[in-house]
């Protein structure tokens, strides 16, 4: 069990003093498969620590496309999110009946029965095509799967490829402001930040493994099986807290590096949240105060400057 600790660490580091690290445990802590709560911390928080290093060490690509990277990963992510049930439910031929998000009809694919609008494919589809794009460091194929968001949000109502969901249904969950896909601020940044990535070489992006798209399975599986939707408490405070968790490490990997690539995806999710809530005040979900919110959006950005100045700082004077 104590390998699976090393996985914290990039792989260089497990190559040359992985096995050191598992005779020490061994030592440490005889007889036990798994060391005490507050070591297991330790040795992760020095392993997350040795990652952010490891990428800010790479010259292969500059900081700022690598920033730019990240935030076309966290908006694409963003735009998945409401519909991960919705694809669970297209690639399984799942009927979701009452569950369905927002529809005017229970039972909108081909195969459904009863009275019914039919779709052919599920707006999900085009952000998560972006999001495994992206992972591989195809901008070239993200960048039409984004510009085909704009498309389907900008289009009128009804139309039999994606049906009328993100465009006449509630879509994202409503921390200030529910956003639709006829929102095109979330859609029109992902695409730009497509645009500059495809422009700017693609072979130079950062290409990780499709062991990423793990948590996205498991999340598809969770929505579909539970029907946890959009406009539910639970997955209202399920996002909520997995973004505390993002801002956070966001915040320990500026602060241990003085490095600002993870400035910018902070700041394209705030940018496009903060624009919901101030277009759309009357689309107000009373989830939290508008202004508490904002602060919290708003809050992050100076934090990550500071703290990025103040290691450098530090650098400097050691």
């Amino acid at each position: 069990m104590n390998r699976l600790l090393l996985a914290a660490y990039p792989e260089p580091y497990r190559s040359r003093q992985g096995e050191e690290v598992l005779a020490c445990l061994s030592e440490a802590y005889p007889g036990r498969s798994w060391p005490p709560p507050r070591e297991v911390a330790a040795l992760v928080r020095a392993g997350v620590q040795a990652r952010t290093r490891a990428v800010v060490d790479d010259t292969a690509r500059p900081w700022w496309l690598d920033g730019i990277h990240l935030a076309a990963l966290a908006l694409a992510a963003l735009a998945l999110v409401p519909y991960l049930q919705d694809v669970w439910h297209w690639a399984l031929h799942i009927d979701p009946g009452q569950h369905a998000i927002a529809f005017h009809f229970s039972g909108w694919y081909p195969w459904a029965g009863g009275p019914t609008r039919i779709r052919l494919l599920p707006y999900g589809l085009l952000p998560l095509g972006c999001l495994i794009a992206l992972l591989r460091g195809r901008a070239w194929i993200a960048l039409p799967a984004a510009a085909a968001m704009i498309w389907a949000g900008a289009t009128s109502h009804g139309r039999i490829l994606f049906g009328d969901e993100g465009k006449a249904g509630l879509s994202y969950y409503g921390l200030g402001a529910p956003i639709t896909a006829r929102d095109l601020v979330l859609s029109g940044t992902l695409c730009a930040a497509c645009a500059v990535l495809a422009l700017c070489r693609p072979s130079r992006l950062r290409r990780r493994s499709y062991r990423w798209l793990v948590p996205v399975v498991l999340a598809m599986f969770v929505a579909g099986g539970l029907h946890i939707i959009s406009v539910s408490p639970t997955f209202q405070r399920g996002l909520f807290a997995l973004e505390v968790a993002a801002l956070i490490a966001a915040w320990a990997a500026t602060a241990a590096t003085g490095d600002r690539r993870w400035l910018i995806p902070v700041a394209a999710v705030a940018i496009v949240r903060t624009q919901a809530i101030v277009v759309r005040p009357d689309a107000f979900m009373q989830s939290f105060p508008d202004l508490v919110v904002l602060i919290l959006l708003i809050a992050p950005l100076p934090a990550l400057a500071i703290a990025a100045q103040r290691r450098q700082g530090q650098a400097l004077a050691e």
